[in-house]
């Protein structure tokens, strides 16, 4: 018989910008232990720095950017979303199922149109 089934997730996350460094880094703490503490593994933390918002969010008009890979059972998503929600430090957040761990994030660049 095998364990319980767990998922590869790819979870952005935007933490407020107002924030002191070290707050910062104990609002990521606050994610990564919600996810282990749901048996799941976190694979890889990109840190995306500081990047200007599409649009204001509650008065907040930058933010930190998290992107990290984890393994999780699906039940454990949900709960996840739900202390997401009571997080105020957290602006927005999204998590999707993913293929595989991307080592390094790029982005290609626009092609000129004639």
């Amino acid at each position: 018989m095998s364990g319980p089934k767990s998922n590869l997730y790819e979870g952005m996350y935007v933490v407020s910008a107002a924030l002191s460094e070290d707050a910062r880094n104990k609002a990521l703490e606050k994610i990564r232990a919600g996810i282990t503490s749901r048996n799941g593994e976190i694979l890889k933390i990109h840190d995306q720095g500081r990047r200007r918002l599409a649009y204001e969010i509650d008065g907040h008009r930058e933010g930190i950017y998290y992107l990290i890979y984890f393994n999780l059972g699906p039940e454990g998503i949900k709960e996840l979303w739900q202390e997401y929600h009571l997080n105020e430090n957290l602006i927005r957040f999204m998590t999707l199922r993913a293929d595989a761990v991307m080592d390094k994030i790029e982005f290609k660049a626009l092609e000129e149109q004639e």
